[in-house]
């Protein structure tokens, strides 16, 4: 059954990996900024077009990586489009705890189906070099809406 479900979360990563979603200039974009993972060799960038009430109406990337950071990227443009800019730092933050702790609690329900979709990322937590590649995207996500112009996997 282990056996399977690993399968199952390499296929995904696979797909996203092979063909991402969102993966296109926002050429009205509010903002962008650049990531790279010196690390992995991992480079892209980030565009959003947030509303005037912080309301996330498009987000994309370009770029080249690492399998894990496309399809991490890919993953997060699915799921933070449509929600509110508050809401996406709040997923991107329960997304690194997935990644970087055993002993994430699911406080008082908050992993939702949305974040569950990104367990088949958690398994990096075991190679701590893979952690960046996966949130980079985020990182440059988050970056994107404070108005910076370069990410950092440091925070």
């Amino acid at each position: 059954m282990l056996d399977d479900l690993r399968e199952l979360y390499q296929e995904v990563i696979l797909d996203h990996g092979k063909s991402p979603r969102n993966f296109r200039d926002v050429e009205d974009a509010t903002s962008h900024a650049h990531g790279a993972n010196p690390l992995c060799g991992d480079q892209l960038v980030v565009y959003l077009r947030v509303d005037e009430g912080g309301k996330i109406e498009d987000i994309s990337f370009v770029g080249k990586g690492c399998a894990i950071s496309v399809a991490s990227a890919s993953m997060m443009t699915e799921l933070v489009q449509g929600k509110t800019v508050v809401e996406a730092k709040e997923m991107f933050r329960r997304f690194h705890e997935m990644c970087t702790r055993d002993d994430v609690v699911d406080d008082a329900g908050l992993l939702e189906d949305e974040l569950e979709k990104l367990n088949v990322l958690s398994g990096v937590r075991a190679f701590p070099v893979r952690v960046k590649c996966a949130t980079l995207p985020w990182h440059t996500m988050s970056a994107a809406i404070e108005g910076k112009d370069e990410a950092s996997t440091e925070a």
